[in-house]
């Protein structure tokens, strides 16, 4: 059953009113569903006319998204899955995905994706992390045109308040689970950023890079819509 606000499949109730609402579509949190399950909410959502995004995707469900919609486009390391109604379509705004470490990568890359499936134009700057601050030094000019910076760093979670004293925008702090026993699967991380001195840091939860992208996709878009 579909109606202009809910496709009803087996397993779930899809919200088709959310683009109108929030200015995008439900984002598809894979990882505990069927395969099969997965296919009906991306088939639902591309049927109404809405750009499909899924999170967390296994290989099994995002084969089975990639042969039902040619088109899609599967990352491995981010572990996720979109259909892109357009082939092209004017980006807005300027985001930088900013890593401490390339063990950091898997959640930056699901930042970035999220933000590519919001439209944003996206840069990807990787390991220049506090061990080594003449690496973070030398992309600074890079950082200081953004709209909104990402910063994922695991270990002590240092890196966002570091950025956070070269920038004027909003940086969206991510911990990662990334590092020794004392970090407790990045709850360290976690508390040294929410602890943070920077005032323009804030931070979301554990290795969420889709929740980061997503806010940072949000600012991106409201200040490209000031613009205008």
């Amino acid at each position: 059953m579909t109606t202009p606000d809910t496709a009803i499949t087996d397993s779930a109730r899809v919200d088709l009113d959310r683009q109108r609402r929030c200015g995008f579509p439900e984002v598809v949190y894979c990882e505990g569903k069927t395969v099969e399950a997965v296919e009906q909410i991306f088939a639902a959502l591309v049927a109404a006319g809405q750009e499909a995004f899924g999170t967390r995707a296994s290989a099994d469900q995002a084969a089975a998204i990639v042969r039902k919609f040619p088109h899609a486009r599967h990352n491995a390391i981010a572990r996720t899955i979109r259909v892109s109604l357009a082939a092209e379509r004017p980006l807005i705004g300027k985001v930088a995905v900013v890593t401490a470490g390339t063990a950091d990568r898997p959640v930056a890359e699901e930042a970035l994706e999220t933000l590519r499936w919001m439209g944003c134009a996206v840069e990807r700057i990787e390991d220049v992390g506090v061990a080594g601050p003449q690496r973070l030094l030398a992309v600074v000019p890079q950082l200081q045109d953004c709209d909104a910076v990402v910063v994922v760093a695991g270990m002590e979670g240092a890196l966002p308040s570091v950025v956070g004293g070269h920038v004027s925008c909003p940086v969206i702090a991510v911990p990662t689970s990334v590092g020794y026993g004392a970090s407790f699967g990045g709850i360290a991380a976690l508390l040294g950023m929410l602890n943070s001195c920077a005032a323009n840091v804030t931070v979301v939860n554990i290795d969420a890079g889709f929740k980061a992208g997503y806010v940072a996709g949000l600012i991106a878009k409201q200040k490209a819509v000031a613009k205008i």
